[in-house]
């Protein structure tokens, strides 16, 4: 596919039709309202989070945001990236953009050399197990400003040996 530009931009340098075509996509997803998504969008998203767009004919057609965020360890606070939304309008998804735009994120993710977090629902694990996310153990991870389904999964990437045996808090608004 010639016609498709991946773009990654942090959220300080998006301009306000790129923000509004944002909103615009998720809501095919998430039918909120666009101006439901826009407010949230502008309580949520911070000024350095990382947004990854995929254009096609200058429309845009996918997106992902990885947010930089805490989380604590033995009560000591680092930065990780959330991994937070990955959308491919449906027309598009045979062209393989989500797998183009989940590279581009591990990319960003091992550049960074920061531990990356997601969460998704069951049947998107051997999606995301194709990159070399690795699910965590319920137990040993929690969110603590975020409520999510029962049904979901947290996964991990660049997980260091101390993350791994260690029980980790994340913040996802912070």
């Amino acid at each position: 596919m010639k016609e498709l530009l991946l773009k990654s931009t942090l959220t300080k340098k998006l301009k306000k039709k790129e923000i509004l075509s944002i909103c615009k996509l998720k809501n095919t997803q998430w039918k909120y309202g666009v101006k439901s998504q826009l407010k949230w969008f502008n309580e949520h998203i911070q000024d350095n989070d990382i947004h990854n767009l995929a254009y096609f004919k200058e429309n845009l057609v996918g997106y992902s945001l990885l947010r930089k965020r805490n989380f604590l360890l033995k009560k000591k606070k680092y930065l990780y990236l959330y991994y937070d939304t990955l959308i491919v309008l449906k027309k598009y998804r045979k062209f393989k953009i989500g797998h183009k735009i989940s590279n581009l994120n591990i990319k960003i993710i091992k550049k960074s050399k920061l531990h990356s977090m997601l969460i998704c629902e069951k049947n998107l694990l051997p999606f995301h197990e194709r990159y070399k996310w690795k699910k965590m153990i319920k137990k040993k991870s929690q969110i603590l400003d975020h409520k999510y389904p029962e049904n979901f999964l947290i996964m991990c990437f660049n997980q260091t040996a101390t993350i791994k045996k260690s029980h980790i808090e994340y913040f996802i608004f912070s």
